[in-house]
């Protein structure tokens, strides 16, 4: 479990992963980045209280490099990621590990379910949880069984890691995804079990999110320049509308000044249609039967939609023109988290 800056959820998240019901021994261990919200202290007082909590550092503060710490300090063989803003069912991983042996596979992972404590984050939760709101990757709310691309978290075999490498620590965002494209070039199946969830509690703040998803853009921006169609083409879908939505804009600005009248003028407001009707789309998803439980639910579904599509969207484009270079996701620094009301 990388660890930064997480005091709000570390203790409850380590509790549900002391809790699994497991045939044998086990043991987890917390790779601790600099923290400023007291979270290292907190994790030194868990450690003081279980000896299944071990500490390793992270002075990096890049999650591969937290994972590959925790995984070479670790002692079985099976890995089981996990992370401080989830919560585990208690027999979570003893049904993926029988994934893991009825399948025959490397990497087993399941459906991410996000939830909310307050409007703003029940917004995001629901985003994350619609496929209008991250492109309907399998561990978005899939349903079916079967061979994945990738593995939200991941419970994986200790020796096919170390056949094919531990995480790329030059990989600051998609770490994941990269792994587990390795896991299978290798031959190796990488496994979706719907029937496998884990609670995630997404970002608190507007800013946060944002800052979040236009990292997380960037790198797969980088990693399209590293592997090119080894990426799905619903990655694609965020910055084609950033592109649509400035192509928009450009042309009303034309339209307006009088520089495009005539024939060319029609034909050019067609590029204003998809805008409407993306527009359209998100506040029927907002005020739909699963926009929230009251108006400002709602409209905090209208704002982060866009929020994460443009943000994800603008951080590929730049990405993909420039490289990610050191670009790092920095919703996680600071001060304590401040819920928005």
């Amino acid at each position: 479990m990388p660890v930064l800056n997480e005091r709000d959820y570390l203790r409850r998240a380590v509790e549900t992963v002391l809790a699994q019901d497991v045939d044998g021994p086990s043991e987890l261990i917390l790779a601790l980045a600099p923290s400023t919200d007291g979270t290292t202290e907190l994790a030194r007082e868990i450690a003081a209280g279980d000896d299944r909590v071990v500490l390793v550092d992270n002075p990096a503060a890049d999650i591969p490099v937290g994972l590959n710490r925790a995984i070479e300090a670790g002692r079985y063989p099976t890995i089981v990621r996990v992370d401080a803003h989830s919560e585990l069912e208690s027999d979570y991983t003893r049904r993926a590990l029988a994934t893991l042996d009825r399948v025959h596979a490397a990497n087993v992972g399941g459906v991410m379910r996000a939830d909310g404590r307050t409007p703003f984050q029940r917004a995001v939760a629901r985003a994350y949880n619609s496929p209008i709101g991250l492109g309907g990757g399998a561990y978005h709310g899939g349903t079916q069984e079967g061979e994945a691309e990738s593995a939200y978290l991941g419970v994986m075999r200790r020796a096919v890691l170390d056949e094919v490498g531990l995480f790329d620590e030059t990989i600051r965002r998609g770490e994941d995804w990269e792994l587990n494209l390795r896991i299978r070039r290798a031959g190796y199946r990488v496994w979706f079990d719907p029937t496998l969830s884990v609670t995630y509690w997404p970002r608190e703040s507007w800013s946060r999110l944002a800052r979040q998803f236009s990292a997380t853009g960037r790198w797969r921006g980088e990693l399209v320049r590293r592997f090119g169609r080894g990426n799905s083409l619903r990655f694609f879908a965020p910055p084609a509308l950033v592109a649509t939505i400035v192509l928009a804009v450009v042309v009303g600005v034309l339209q307006l000044t009088g520089a495009l009248t005539g024939w060319w003028s029609a034909a050019a407001s067609l590029v204003h249609l998809p805008v409407l009707v993306y527009a359209a789309l998100i506040v029927v998803v907002a005020l739909g039967p699963g926009g929230g439980r009251g108006w400002r639910d709602k409209l905090w579904t209208m704002a982060v939609l866009p929020t994460m599509h443009l943000s994800w969207g603008w951080g590929f484009i730049i990405g993909v023109l420039r490289g990610a270079h050191d670009t790092v996701d920095t919703s996680r620094l600071g001060s304590r988290n401040t819920p928005l009301p």
